[in-house]
């Protein structure tokens, strides 16, 4: 999308431009999320059921990868080491599938805050506050799409690619064995009989594209949401060091009630933190706990690849490696700059010069320094904060549980 830059008398005269910056910003979130039935839309009439509907079916196809997968490994495969290969597999569905109820309970939730976001960007009146809110926007719309082309290469190599290279067999008892995505137990019907195998195998490409459509849409909200809350800081930020000098509302507002709209604007800003801290608290818990194990499996299915000389096998796990891995970086990194941007507003209340502010309005920014001692946090279901820190000790637990395993099965 092409964004037109006002310049500043323009658009101090009129904010028409706030629809193009809207859809700008949350463009690429959309699309994911609206596939997966989680982006709130309003529909008329029998339209209306369609979200719920493709809830229904991306539950469907989860559900009916995971059970047959979860059969086949119980009862069927005797290989450890591809068991292990089937467990990481299983694994991912099941998170993806957590996840997924996970953001269509809170739903509703997700619909206030996108409504929040519209109506902060409609509100805008300064060319400068449009700026700082494209800067973060751009920010929030980048992460979403990095990690959704690693999500969806990986996803298409391992779907594709890698299943062409396992390739069609000839078993012991002379069957032609034909390849299939996620393993499905035997006793449940024949995988290998047209066509039953042609429609299984739509199935598990859309079970894939629901999969990725999760991880991909989850990280991309959170990145939606926490930027937006840091453009909305750094608004406060500009309000404050302008505080002394009158430059914002020159002539219509007296200093105390500029102060108050600086507080009303901050506390609309932590409240929609809070929100988004309740809406990705499970998500970011199963992102923390499934980062740790699977980028910890795909670390030793790479060496087992390596170590066989599977070359497209150790590219696709190096792929969905690195898509994984930075998954959960994007998530610690927004973390870590939403609590280092809500922590700036202190810090910019002592920056400015106070020391010419009346006795009362300074005890107005040391009640707001008090509150930025607190700063806005996004925690994995309230245990852990994610910050550069946890993603660092993520790493470090990965390795552990990776020299286990190949402690165990060597």
């Amino acid at each position: 999308m092409h964004l037109t830059i006002l310049n500043e008398s323009d658009y101090r005269a009129r904010n028409l431009k706030y629809k193009e910056d809207i859809a700008y910003v949350t463009k690429h979130s959309k699309w994911i999320l609206k596939s997966i039935g989680i982006w709130p839309i309003i529909l008329k009439d029998v339209a209306k059921f369609l979200p719920k509907i493709v809830i229904g079916i991306s539950n469907f196809v989860l559900l009916f990868a995971i059970i047959p997968c979860i059969l086949y490994i119980i009862l069927e495969e005797k290989n450890n080491l591809i068991k292990l290969k089937l467990f990481g597999l299983l694994m991912f569905c099941s998170i993806a599938l957590m996840k997924h109820w996970a953001l269509a309970y809170r739903k509703p939730k997700i619909k206030n805050c996108i409504e929040q976001i519209q109506n902060d960007w409609e509100q805008v009146k300064l060319y400068e506050d449009r700026e700082m809110m494209l800067k973060y926007g751009q920010v929030g719309r980048n992460l979403t799409i990095i990690c959704a082309v690693f999500m969806y290469t990986g996803g298409i190599i391992y779907h594709t690619i890698l299943q062409y290279e396992i390739g069609t067999f000839i078993d012991e008892y002379n069957h032609t064995i034909k390849p299939v995505i996620y393993p499905t137990y035997s006793g449940l019907f024949n995988v290998q009989k047209s066509p039953i195998y042609e429609l299984i195998y739509v199935l598990h490409c859309t079970c894939g594209y629901v999969m990725y459509s999760i991880t991909a849409g989850a990280c991309g909200l959170a990145a939606l949401f926490v930027t937006h809350a840091c453009g909305q800081i750094d608004i406060v930020i500009a309000r404050l060091n302008d505080l002394v000098h009158a430059k914002y509302g020159k002539g219509k507002f007296n200093l105390n009630a500029r102060l108050i709209k600086i507080v009303e604007h901050h506390l609309q800003i932590l409240r929609f933190s809070a929100t988004v801290q309740v809406i990705l608290q499970e998500v970011c818990f199963l992102e923390f706990i499934g980062s740790i194990f699977l980028i910890c499996l795909l670390e030793y299915y790479c060496i087992t690849d390596w170590e066989l000389k599977n070359t497209i096998g150790l590219t696709t796990y190096i792929i969905l490696l690195i898509s994984l891995t930075f998954n959960i970086f994007i998530l610690c990194y927004i973390g870590e700059l939403l609590m280092e941007k809500s922590s700036s507003i202190g810090l910019s209340c002592f920056m400015i010069d106070w020391y010419h502010l009346p006795v009362k309005t300074i005890q107005g920014l040391i009640l707001i320094i008090a509150i930025s001692n607190s700063p806005t946090k996004i925690s994995a279901g309230g245990i852990v904060d994610l910050s550069l820190f946890t993603f660092a000790n993520i790493l470090k637990t990965s390795f552990v549980y990776l020299n286990f395993i190949r402690a165990a099965i060597m």
